[in-house]
């Protein structure tokens, strides 16, 4: 019996690349650069399955292009931003991704970007580096005090809440914003507030929200006026959740004191980029999942998705289970 036809837009790690490969006819993308979306059209053709990254846009095109024969979408990630659910579930598609497994790397890489960009951690590197560094001084590099001070979250999921107890441990007060989350995990001292309170009474607001119309450019100019001018700002969510031009003004005058960036809009930041020219901005090429341990499980829970919907099965993780019938 011929094994099933896949195509999987990059090399991921061995734990899911071999079971992928043991089990299915698989075409694997080689290049370290993402397909082209007439790449995407061209390979999906005739396929029974697709393995994709989030920076694959996979739409209602993609889906015919495949034609009727397609089973499953299984994404390399959490957020499914990139594909276009409506579509999917209209086609009875299910889609997977990789829940859970990234949240404490993406927490640590939050808590990380917090304390580079609140204590000018890369700007007095390069002090060190390019020889502007004197002697010790005073007011020389002062940054932002983290024990007492109010770390903000928007988005108080799994993430957020990881965030949460580790901020704990450095004597943080903690406020967060999130409509959908009214039961929190017990033990967290964290008070949720609205959206405006957040932005107006944090010293540290670090972003936990999914990409969506309602929160696409949710800190957007108005928002950053709310800050305090000593407010740091962190995002490693998506990078359209932030009006990077907004951002650019409020940095440049000094209207809030530093942020970090995990994820930009677009992805590269190209380098003629007016942000890059900022010292009190941090920006690192979205690697909040870049530990060993997470993407390799994220490789593994990918193929588990994409492996039970060619057999038929239901997805261990399945992000629009409106596909399946009523049990």
């Amino acid at each position: 019996m011929p094994k099933p036809k896949v195509f999987v837009t990059r090399i991921i790690p061995a734990p899911g690349l071999e079971r992928v490969s043991a089990c299915c006819d698989a075409d694997i993308w080689p290049a370290e650069t993402p397909p082209t979306p007439g790449e995407i059209l061209a390979r999906v053709r005739g396929v029974d399955g697709l393995l994709c990254l989030l920076t694959d846009r996979i739409d209602a095109a993609v889906m015919d292009a495949a034609g009727a024969q397609l089973k499953v979408i299984s994404n390399h990630a959490v957020g499914v931003d990139n594909i276009d659910l409506a579509a999917a579930t209209a086609r009875g598609l299910p889609v997977g991704n990789t829940p859970g497994i990234l949240t404490d790397a993406t927490a640590d890489m939050a808590l990380a970007l917090l304390l580079a960009a609140g204590r000018r951690i890369v700007a007095g590197a390069h002090e060190v580096r390019s020889g502007g560094w004197k002697t010790w001084g005073p007011s020389y590099m002062l940054g932002a005090d983290f024990a007492g001070a109010t770390l903000g979250l928007l988005g108080f999921g799994r993430i957020g809440q990881a965030v949460a107890r580790r901020a704990a441990g450095f004597g943080m007060r903690i406020t967060y914003h999130d409509p959908f989350v009214t039961d929190p995990q017990p033990g967290l001292e964290a008070q949720p507030v609205g959206l405006e309170r957040l932005l107006r009474e944090s010293d540290f607001i670090s972003i936990h929200t999914p990409l969506n119309e309602a929160t696409r450019h949710l800190i957007d100019a108005a928002a950053l006026a709310k800050m305090k001018p000593t407010a740091v700002l962190v995002n490693t969510a998506r990078g359209p959740i932030v009006d990077q031009q907004a951002l650019y003004a409020a940095l440049k005058e000094r209207r809030i004191f530093a942020a970090g960036l995990d994820v930009t809009d677009p992805e590269p930041l190209p380098l003629d980029s007016p942000l890059l020219e900022l010292d009190n901005l941090v920006i690192v090429p979205h690697i909040a999942s870049a530990s060993w341990r997470t993407r390799a499980e994220m490789s593994r829970m990918a193929a588990e998705n994409l492996i039970a919907g060619l057999k038929g099965e239901r997805l261990p993780n399945c992000v629009n289970p409106d596909v399946y019938p009523a049990q």
